[in-house]
């Protein structure tokens, strides 16, 4: 029958031995907690997956967020410019229902500036 070692402060030099001379990681410490370590390995490779997964989302969030603010502002500068152009049509058609006898410049118009 095999021997147990039995690491107790008497021994204490003995188990700081093993575990400079690399003992302590051997075959049988492996095939003993082989559970826990898979389970850890586990753990990790969940961990780093869930964080890469995390930081992906970020990154979608970020560019959808620049795509939404981005599309706001061309909607108010639609909007602004079908304002102007209903408030210039109306204009026109009251110049013409009164025989104001106005019409739109044709160039824009220019300052004078005194010298």
């Amino acid at each position: 029958m095999g021997e147990k070692k039995n690491y107790t402060a008497s021994t204490g030099k003995k188990a700081g031995k093993d575990i400079i001379q690399g003992r302590f990681l051997s075959l049988d410490f492996f095939k003993r907690n082989a559970v826990y370590i898979i389970a850890l390995v586990i753990m990790a490779l969940a961990y780093i997956a869930n964080k890469f997964v995390c930081q992906s989302s970020m990154e979608e969030v970020i560019k959808l967020k620049t795509e939404l603010a981005n599309a706001q502002t061309d909607l108010v500068d639609a909007s602004a410019r079908y304002n102007s152009m209903i408030r210039e049509s109306e204009m026109t058609k009251l110049m013409r229902e009164k025989h104001i006898g106005l019409a739109a410049p044709q160039e824009p118009p220019y300052d004078l500036k005194s010298k």
